[in-house]
């Protein structure tokens, strides 16, 4: 990226003529932007890669495409955490010297392509903010995403015993195929069940395997719906997210996950104490909305009931607590590398992997306690800079690794669900360096009012200009402008007392143009 002033000419080079005193400067041509269809065949046909049994085993194929087209492009801007985020891949990496089984070299490889295709990910939707592409249409296949995710889940209500032999399970090789992981990714089921009980409650699960991962991405996509839905005012696929919301409740309450509870309910808890101390009255209002629609539902659905009846009638907890006393006692034997990846255990109900029932005991098990320091710092660190959010869809973007935080210690994540947290942190970070956070921008309904009078903001990724009859021919309150820019670090909000902005393109105090 240049230091130049934008609209200067560049230094002439060696051998080539040099610019005439007359000669207007030519502005030199940025690189092209980044297209938003591999994001869009990444994230919106996962009905389809779920069907064909390749939703996990090639998800990291379109890693490799998303970062051919950055490496094309040419160098860009990383986002706040990427250093942290890189180090940890390659304590990851060294703990790959503890795997003593062949087999579990290609797991190993499954699940690090996850944390790989998830920084990917986050820059090039990062990137695609600052470059200018519109809000809509970079959070708009994360919106796909979940409209996949709920038709899938009432794929689960309907017909509780669907499953499917997938292609890519067939042409797999036996041996990797008998893997009980790689069985559980290519043989799809609409629920998780326990096949030999006389009663099984079936759970939604499709397009995951496990009924925790649905659990776990309908906690992560609400605030993305609603950051898509404060942001995008019109069109139809506005009403289709809206209309999915309430139609979503039943499958969420059918996973039973206490977890996906607790992970919702601390993001809200947490933008509500936000909205509480700045004053937000509407936002406020609408957290009230979401729990008010949760309670209706929950009368129709007697999910507390059925949770009830689910833990009297099993051993889960007991095996937890077994998995995690076991699995920490492993971990003083290699508290530096781990052991590479989860190993099997017996438990009450079944053969189970130590290093798992959560984030926390997978990476402490299978990578080390320093990978789980550099993993938990990195979700503190975007957190913390989320925060700094003042537009009502970057509110509901910095409660998404919050939730991830919650919900590490009972559920894990290296699989699909981890670019999601990345694909909103991108988008969240690139909105708050960018732009929409700059002095010369209006306040947001979360920040403090601003001592200048009239401005006007709409969206991402556009300035406020001055009303009145001071404003220039043709100012209509919002102008566009680019989000790569040489002005000065961004701000929070602007500061009080300071002197309004000129209007794009003016010079300031001279009312000449630029």
């Amino acid at each position: 990226m240049s230091d130049r002033r934008p609209g200067t000419a560049a230094p002439p080079t060696p051998g080539s003529p040099a610019p005439t005193s007359g000669s207007p400067a030519r502005p030199t041509p940025g690189p092209p932007p980044l297209p938003v269809w591999p994001l869009t065949v990444m994230f919106a046909l996962v009905p389809l890669w779920w069907a064909l049994g390749a939703f996990y085993l090639g998800w990291s194929v379109f890693g490799v495409v998303l970062l051919a087209l950055l490496v094309t492009r040419g160098r860009v801007p990383l986002p706040a955490g990427a250093a942290c985020w890189l180090v940890f891949l390659v304590v990851v990496l060294l703990s790959a010297t503890r795997l003593d089984r062949v087999t579990a070299y290609f797991t190993f490889g499954l699940r690090y392509g996850f944390l790989v295709t998830a920084l990917v990910v986050c820059v090039y939707v990062h990137t695609l903010v600052r470059e200018g592409t519109s809000w809509e249409r970079v959070l708009r296949p994360l919106g796909w995403y979940w409209l996949g995710i709920v038709a899938l889940g009432w794929l689960a209500v309907l017909a509780p015993t669907f499953a499917l032999t997938t292609p890519v399970e067939l042409a797999l090789p036996g041996g990797i195929a008998g893997e009980r992981y790689i069985q559980a990714l290519t043989h799809v089921r609409a629920n998780e069940f326990n096949p030999v009980s006389r009663t099984p409650i079936y759970r939604t699960a499709a397009p995951y395997p496990y009924t925790n991962n649905w659990g776990t991405a309908y906690a992560l996509l609400v605030p993305c719906v609603l950051a898509y839905l404060t942001s995008v005012r019109t069109g139809r696929f506005r009403v289709a997210l809206w209309v999915s919301l309430p139609l979503s409740v039943v499958p969420a309450f059918m996973t039973l996950n206490r977890g996906m509870f607790l992970g919702l309910g601390a993001g809200l808890l947490y933008l509500g104490l936000r909205a509480l101390v700045r004053g937000n009255a509407r936002l406020i209002v609408s957290i009230a909305g979401l729990v008010v629609l949760v309670w209706i539902v929950s009368l129709v659905v007697p999910v507390q009931e059925m949770i009830n009846a689910r833990v009297s009638t099993t051993d889960t907890n007991v095996d937890r607590m077994d998995l995690y006393l076991r699995t920490w006692q492993a971990v003083e034997r290699s508290p530096l590398l781990g052991y590479g990846a989860p190993k099997s255990v017996d438990t009450t109900l079944a053969e189970e992997p130590l290093g798992t029932q959560g984030l926390i005991w997978q990476i402490l098990y299978s990578h080390g306690i320093p990978a789980l320091v550099l993993f938990l710092s990195w979700l503190v660190l975007v957190a913390r800079r989320l925060a700094a959010a003042v537009s009502p869809a970057g509110h509901w973007l910095s409660t998404v690794p919050v939730i991830a935080l919650v919900v590490i210690p009972v559920y894990a994540y290296i699989d699909p669900n981890l670019s999601v947290i990345f694909f909103a942190v991108g988008a969240g970070l690139a909105a708050v360096s960018g732009p929409v956070n700059r002095a010369s921008l209006g306040p947001s309904s979360m920040s403090r009012p601003a001592p200048l009078t009239p401005w006007r903001t709409r969206g991402f990724g556009r300035a406020a200009v001055p009303q009145g009859p001071d404003a220039p021919a043709g100012a209509t309150g919002v102008a566009a402008v680019p989000l790569r820019t040489a002005d000065p670090a961004p701000a929070d909000r602007p500061p009080t007392g300071s002197a309004p902005q000129p209007p794009v393109g003016q010079r300031p105090g001279t009312g000449r143009p630029a």
